[in-house]
């Protein structure tokens, strides 16, 4: 964010120089910024304030603090972001209602042929195998 002061700058080189680039490389800014100046002024209003961008951590951050109030702020960043990670995690999963899928495992099908590891030692000569796996 420029100071009023600069922005005069930018403002009074534009005059002169009447090229976006030429007031840029004088005032030391990039052209897009003289531009956007430039067409303020036009317009007859001022460049408002940033636009307030929030973080990905501003839904979690009363999270955060309380974690920070608990440690006496000795809490690491790297494990505040694990424990964040696993509430996530736990709360997406609640979300879903515990949700499961069967996965079939590659190499391990039903079949007369069953050539996966351990799998020709079955009884019955054809073995499915699964896993649980998580729906992401």
């Amino acid at each position: 964010m420029k100071f009023d002061g600069e922005i005069m700058e930018i403002l009074a080189a534009y005059d002169l120089t009447g090229s976006l680039r030429a007031t840029a490389e004088l005032t030391g800014c990039s052209h897009h910024t003289v531009a956007r100046h430039v067409a303020a002024r036009d317009a007859g209003k001022p460049i408002a304030e940033p636009v307030f961008r929030g973080r990905v951590t501003d839904p979690y951050l009363p999270k955060i603090e309380e974690w920070v109030e608990v440690s006496k702020g000795r809490i690491r960043a790297d494990k505040a972001h694990d424990k964040l990670l696993a509430l996530v995690t736990r709360a997406r999963n609640a979300q879903r209602g515990g949700r499961l899928r069967r996965s079939a495992r590659p190499g391990g099908l039903a079949g007369s042929g069953c050539t996966g590891p351990g799998l020709q030692n079955r009884a019955c000569g054809c073995y499915e195998e699964f896993f649980i796996t998580a729906i992401m």
